[in-house]
């Protein structure tokens, strides 16, 4: 992609953020939009995962949730994870992170478009150089998570899979934390 042709998309995404509900990101193949805000039991999650890992973690790193997104300008990708493990002292400064700070990037799967998570951010993680990509699914309370980032002629790919159902303990980097009690998406039509 031209430089160009991303900053372009860049600022389209910045212009849209403030004014049109839903999460944009870019990744190689244009604009991604996620529709919906995340509902209560992926923002629920987020949260635990959040304090699950800072418990676990040494107090130099952070499981931050927020702004501002991760950035491989080169590669003509902005992407937001749901939460981003990464050193508090890599946090500093203005702008996008750096993909090659972070430690791990955390997905919870969107009701509304889970090939995002399961295919768009598995090839464009690796790409970026982002060493763990942790994937949570309140659809069916199951985990996974991607390491070892080796060379295929696609480009950059996961080589370990590890699966986990929710309840068992996952290991994300250095730090294994529970999975009991997140919570679940009602099926469609449910209470």
């Amino acid at each position: 992609m031209s430089s160009h042709r991303y900053r372009a998309m860049r600022d389209l995404v910045q212009s849209l953020d403030d004014t049109v509900p839903g999460k944009f990101e870019i990744t190689k193949a244009g604009i991604v939009h996620d529709l919906l805000s995340p509902n209560a039991p992926h923002e629920l999650t987020r949260a635990h995962l959040r304090r699950r890992l800072e418990r676990a973690m040494p107090q130099e790193n952070v499981a931050h949730t927020g702004e501002p997104d991760v950035e491989d300008e080169p590669k003509g990708i902005l992407r937001r994870p749901d939460v981003m493990v990464i050193a508090e002292a890599d946090m500093e400064g203005d702008g996008s992170f750096d993909p090659s700070t972070l430690i791990a990037a955390i997905e919870i799967i969107s009701r509304s478009n889970p090939d995002n998570d399961w295919v768009t951010k598995m090839r464009d993680y690796p790409l970026m150089g982002i060493p763990v990509y942790a994937v949570f699914d309140p659809r069916t309370a199951t985990s996974a998570v991607l390491t070892d980032i080796h060379s295929t002629p696609d480009g950059p790919r996961y080589a370990t899979r590890k699966d986990f159902v929710y309840g068992e303990d996952v290991t994300i980097a250095d730090w294994t934390i529970s999975t009991e009690n997140l919570p679940r998406y009602k099926a469609e039509g449910e209470a």
